[in-house]
């Protein structure tokens, strides 16, 4: 049975975060908050702990996971070495929803690393997430709490849905803030690339960083770098279209397959923005919707619990447009959209 622990998320109960932080230890699963996702985290140096962690996901070994710290000194047994631009990072980001690829040690699994000789590291911000791993003493690998491909959570609902008596205890402290996974960051590689986009852009860490560049290449069948690059990720269970390209014409083209799919006897659901919801007032669609376009990071925290309630509707075609907006989340949330659907059309340049 999963313990449910209700903590408070700015000033966490010590007593719940200790029991959490003792079942950690003892090589036990626990779901916490992030400011970004819920996390899944486990003994990151328990080999047994993290192959459990594997199989309550449903998650592929090619697949890595993210170690979690509580101090930036505590990074040093992990990694071969520290770069100075780790450093500049850590300053600038840390703590915060920035992940670092850097050469790990011999301490590390390779279970935890799909088998490489890289370690994705971060330090979280949010307050439960600090106050567990600082009570746990110990490295914590967490990727989503979430069964593998669905979308990520972002309330402890999303995780009771997904892993409900698979795992020992969950940290209940309300929605994570940000709602998409962290920046991923490889300094493996010259010159630093990111791997995956998130609430640190790519503009922000070229002010510390000026060569940083943006993977392009879709991930290898082989071990990933980093977590987050299948081309078919988050997905809900119904096929997704996404529509990409100027608002006007990628919102025409929209509702034109939306009154087809009609026409052929679909229950169509939109994934629709604040802006478009006049415009399928006249379809018999279901509507979620997603936030303001103009706000992002509105649109951000929504995302996945949209995508869930898509699947809770249980339509037989999901439609939903890109964001156009320019914000150090557009290129976020448009990742992860490309990476829940099935299908991707142009609407427009």
């Amino acid at each position: 049975m999963t313990e449910v622990l209700h903590v408070d998320p700015t000033d966490p109960h010590p007593a719940a975060i200790a029991r959490a932080a003792v079942c950690l230890r003892r090589g036990g699963l626990v779901a916490f908050p992030t400011e970004t996702v819920y996390g899944l985290g486990v003994h990151a140096l328990d080999r047994a702990a993290v192959l459990k962690l594997f199989a309550a996901k449903g998650r592929p070994a090619n697949d890595p996971l993210i170690v979690h710290v509580a101090a930036i000194d505590d990074i040093a047994s992990l990694v071969t070495e520290m770069p100075q631009s780790a450093r500049d990072l850590a300053a600038r980001f840390w703590p915060g929803p920035l992940t670092l690829v850097l050469r790990r040690s011999s301490a590390v699994p390779t279970e935890v690393t799909a088998g490489l000789d890289t370690v994705a590291i971060r330090i979280p911000s949010h307050p439960v997430a600090r106050a567990l791993i600082h009570a746990a003493h110990i490295p914590v690998a967490a990727p989503s709490a979430n069964l593998f491909s669905r979308p990520s959570p972002t309330t402890a609902d999303h995780v009771l849905a997904d892993l409900k008596d698979r795992i020992d205890i969950l940290l209940d402290a309300g929605p994570a803030p940000v709602g998409v996974e962290s920046t991923v960051l490889d300094l493996s590689v010259a010159p630093p690339t990111v791997l995956r986009p998130g609430a640190v852009s790519i503009e922000m860490l070229r002010q510390v960083v000026p060569d940083v560049g943006l993977r392009t290449t879709s991930a290898p069948a082989a071990a990933m770098p980093s977590p987050g690059l299948l081309s078919k990720h988050y997905a809900p269970r119904a096929p997704l279209t996404l529509y990409e390209g100027e608002r006007v014409p990628a919102l025409r083209l929209l509702l034109r397959d939306a009154e087809t799919l009609i026409d052929h006897g679909n229950t169509v659901v939109v994934l629709a923005f604040t802006e478009d919801i006049e415009a399928l007032r006249d379809l018999s669609v279901r509507v979620v919707e997603l936030g303001r376009e103009r706000n992002p990071a509105e649109v951000a925290a929504r995302l996945y619990a949209a995508l869930r309630e898509c699947d809770e509707i249980g339509g037989d075609r999901i439609l939903a447009r890109t964001l156009t907006s320019n914000h150090a989340l557009s290129t976020a949330v448009q990742d992860r959209l490309r990476r829940a659907a099935g299908r991707v059309i142009q609407g427009g340049p």
